[in-house]
């Protein structure tokens, strides 16, 4: 029996951070959106229609009254709200096609291998079907390869008015128009620099590449290269991964909201990534050996004093319980803490992971207890069900004065019982 051939979809959300603040604010439907960086610094993400009046990147205090003049609504970065949104899309894309794998939180590639009938058709159903059910528009590109598909998402959203969010390009006719009319810096793991090279090469729009010759590609670049020129081709080379292998390290890093000159408040800092690290940690079912803290402070302003420092700390047994890594984390400050020094920023790094078995101890060596991983699966059962913060350390506040600035932030529609959306009859 003939093994059928292979067929991707690239599934992406259109200006997915500022379409989920439209989710629960319908009245900003036709209003340009943008979302900012951590402290309110930068503008990180546009809706489509609010591209013409700022740069990505651009830093908000300075173009703060420029956005007001042109109608423009910022928004602090509201992680939460876009974390659960998107888990609600793929969970939709999920139960519509035999296998997916999601490759950041706006994207996802799925397998539509044997799904019969008119796959345009079907790439429309699957936005329909996520429109209806979470607000969140999304591109559909549907081709022979993972980087086609990419490439067909791309021309979806590019003429969106023409192709309605959905393009299907397995038919060869299709796929050589689309290739002979993208730029090569349009395609997917091709960057600015790279572009330069090509050019250079004579090699200017993804026909180019394709139709290049692939050992010589890889012999002046690389492996990852010649891949990319073969899948455009029509040649698949990526597979489909499923699921992603555990983590080997895990980090929660943040600014704070105001420079920081005492220790308490970096304990406090300190305490709650660790808190969030540990959540991650377990989530994935490993254990950690090794942390590393570390604090420092603003290495630009050249007015301030400029101080930064990092602390291994090996625990006594692999562990993921967050009491035993928050009192670790913690110690670690009392030694990295210098006064005299206004301090923006502290990271934990948990390190030397592990699922359990995997460790190779001493016969007679200390281990996490049972009971204390029980009491880890009764904290992440409650917080699961009545929201992250419901049960946590006693280091960790509810409210802290040092958190980062966002003082532009949406509800918490979907995670937090006091900031429900409600909706006012007159």
């Amino acid at each position: 029996m003939t093994r059928p051939e292979p067929v991707f979809a690239l599934i992406d959300c259109n200006s997915f951070y500022a379409s989920c603040e439209r989710v629960f604010r319908p009245d900003l439907a036709r209003t340009p959106i943008v979302v900012l960086s951590n402290n309110d610094g930068c503008v990180i993400a546009r809706s489509y229609d609010a591209k013409p009046f700022v740069k990505m990147g651009q830093p908000y205090f300075q173009i703060r009254d420029h956005l007001r003049r042109n109608g423009v609504v910022a928004f602090s970065s509201n992680y939460a709200l876009y974390g659960e949104i998107s888990e609600r899309v793929m969970t939709i894309i999920e139960s519509m096609v035999p296998a997916t794998e999601i490759y950041s939180i706006d994207e996802c590639f799925a397998d539509l291998t044997g799904i019969p009938g008119d796959l345009t058709r079907f790439g429309r159903e699957i936005r329909a079907r996520i429109l209806k059910h979470t607000g969140i528009p999304v591109g559909v590109g549907i081709a022979r390869t993972k980087t086609l598909a990419k490439l067909a998402n791309h021309t979806a959203k590019r003429l969106l008015a023409h192709t309605g969010g959905v393009v299907d390009i397995c038919e060869p006719f299709r796929r050589d128009w689309t290739l002979r009319n993208t730029e090569v810096g349009e395609v997917w793991g091709v960057g600015k620099r790279m572009r330069a090279h090509f050019e250079a090469m004579g090699i200017k729009t993804a026909m180019d590449l394709a139709q290049a010759d692939a050992w010589t590609l890889r012999q002046k670049f690389s492996v990852v290269i010649e891949k990319t020129a073969r899948e455009l081709a029509g040649t698949p080379c990526l597979e489909l991964s499923e699921a992603d292998p555990p983590k080997q390290e895990i980090c929660c890093s943040r600014m704070f909201g105001t420079r920081q000159s005492e220790i308490e408040p970096i304990k406090e800092a300190v305490a709650t990534y660790t808190q969030r690290a540990a959540e991650k940690l377990r989530a994935q079912g490993s254990m950690c050996k090794k942390i590393r803290v570390s604090i420092r402070t603003g290495m630009f302003n050249p007015e301030e004093a400029k101080y930064a420092n990092g602390a291994l700390v090996e625990l006594p047994y692999p562990t993921n319980d967050v009491r035993l890594l928050t009192k670790a984390a913690v110690e670690a400050v009392n030694r990295l803490f210098r006064p005299g020094f206004k301090y923006s920023k502290a990271e934990v790094l948990l390190m030397d992971l592990r699922q359990p078995g995997e460790f190779t101890e001493d016969l007679f060596a200390a281990s996490q207890s049972a009971a204390a991983g029980k009491v880890m699966e009764v904290l992440d059962e409650i917080n699961g069900r009545w929201g992250r913060g419901t049960l946590r350390a006693a280091s960790v506040p509810s409210d802290p004065a040092w958190a980062m600035r966002r003082e532009l932030m949406s509800q918490s529609f979907t995670t937090r019982l006091d900031q429900l959306w409600t909706v006012k009859c007159n």
